[in-house]
């Protein structure tokens, strides 16, 4: 039987848990430095699917791609094999053309384990150059925007 290690657990506030593998470990036990991002990259995938609904990826229906425009890791705990992290994702800020989704990594009994921001930028599909975000993924962003003094 096959466990899945990242799934949804809420979509108010948006969470998604992760069990770390083996694999993601050095021989030493501990989560390579690396494999965070993989954790990030993760919840943030899950979380745009979210803000997109059933639109299919953010930003696609509208014509425009989302590639990482900047990436920030607070590393603040450790991890371990078979350690459980919750990663809560929010929209932060909204620019022209870019915004920011911050994810705070908890273990369950709610010590912090990771504070990161990732910061996508609108282009245009065909001719990968940046532009305004689309009134209507603004929309959908709001929807889920939250300062970090709200946390």
């Amino acid at each position: 039987m096959n466990r899945a290690t990242e799934y949804v657990l809420s979509e108010h506030p948006f969470v998604v848990r992760r069990e770390v593998r083996w694999g993601d470990c050095d021989p030493a036990g501990v989560v390579y430095t690396g494999r965070f991002t993989d954790y990030l990259l993760g919840a943030v995938s899950l979380f745009s699917d979210q803000i997109a609904g059933h639109t299919g990826r953010l930003g696609a229906a509208h014509g425009v791609g989302m590639p990482c425009k900047a990436m920030s890791f607070e590393f603040i705990g450790t991890l371990w094999p078979n350690d459980v992290i919750d990663i809560e994702c929010w929209v932060e800020a909204i620019r022209t053309r870019t915004f920011d989704i911050r994810c705070m990594a908890r273990r369950p009994d709610g010590r912090i384990v990771f504070d990161a921001m990732f910061s996508p930028i609108c282009v245009k599909a065909n001719e990968r150059v940046s532009t305004p975000i689309p009134d209507s993924v603004r929309a959908a962003l709001v929807a889920y925007l939250r300062t970090s003094n709200t946390q």
